[in-house]
């Protein structure tokens, strides 16, 4: 979906690297918490509400409320959620890269819900992905983090949905960010009184998580998109799943197996190729599905 670049050229790729650096010390922060998936999510959800209260007030932005925004609250409630308890159930580098899948799952919803046949270029990535995600899965067998896969997928799948707001000509993005970290907040916050670590490092990564990881960053991504060229989105948006496993791996000593590896260097290139292709073809910025960016 074509959207016009008013500001310098370096801008949106900046926010964009912003937002990419700041998503990626997600896996790094979560597993230095020793609370409950749930509970992260929660009191995490109120520092990052905090940053979206401050944008409306600085810019004025009014937090709109229709079926569209809620969709894509819900969307945000279930990524965040999903990729946090993914984190304590398997690798950093699992979690992410499987999270990564949300373009395949983008062309599915757009075939079921707005009847956009799929074009060969979809299909031979949705195969690739999926062959990359079945080696996640072999890996897993016997391993106990199975489970903890299938939900980092999940949390693709919520994520795929949030780009589908733009489809919608009453979708505000912004609104669906914060009403969905409220509703996180009010639902998963007060699990707080059955944690019993509060150093002050701990406290310091919750709000680090919160503030910064998803909060800052979803504000930079989303203005980032509005000045960046897909391709260029897509690319810097790849740093993420990269970055994400090398800080866990040196801070926490966490390695990625072999055949998980393979599937990951299956799926970040795949997507990546795709993204690099899809913004080449003539009918580029018309196809909604062909970046995830938009």
């Amino acid at each position: 979906m074509h959207m016009p670049l008013k500001k310098s050229s370096h801008f949106g790729p900046f926010m964009m690297l912003c937002a990419a650096l700041l998503f990626s010390t997600g896996g790094l922060l979560c597993k230095f918490i020793p609370w409950s998936p749930l509970t992260i999510n929660g009191v995490r959800s109120l520092f990052s509400t905090l940053v979206f209260l401050i944008y409306f007030r600085a810019t004025h932005h009014k937090l709109k409320f229709n079926r569209t925004v809620l969709f894509g609250a819900l969307c945000m409630t279930g990524v965040t959620t999903l990729f946090i308890i993914a984190n304590k159930m398997t690798t950093a580098a699992n979690a992410i890269i499987l999270q990564y899948t949300a373009p395949v799952w983008i062309i599915l919803f757009m075939a079921l819900l707005f009847h956009v046949r799929p074009t060969k270029l979809d299909i031979a990535t949705c195969a690739i992905v999926f062959a990359g995600i079945l080696c996640f899965f072999l890996d897993s067998l016997g391993s106990g983090s199975m489970v903890g896969n299938v939900i980092a997928v999940l949390s693709g799948v919520f994520y795929g949905g949030l780009f589908l707001l733009n489809q919608f000509p009453e979708g505000d993005a912004v609104s669906s960010m914060v009403l969905g970290q409220i509703i996180s907040a009010v639902l998963m916050a007060p699990m707080i009184v059955r944690e019993t670590v509060f150093t002050p490092s701990v406290l310091l990564a919750v709000f680090l998580l919160g503030f910064f990881q998803v909060g800052v960053a979803y504000l930079c991504f989303s203005i980032g998109t509005k000045y960046t060229r897909p391709v260029s989105a897509s690319l810097i948006a790849g740093i993420e799943p990269i970055l994400n496993p090398i800080l866990v791996a040196v801070f926490w000593g966490e390695t990625i197996a072999p055949l998980s590896m393979a599937g990951a260097a299956i799926v970040v290139i795949a997507i990546l190729s795709y993204n690099i292709l899809g913004a080449s073809a003539p009918s580029a910025e018309a196809h909604p599905a062909s970046d995830i960016s938009q």
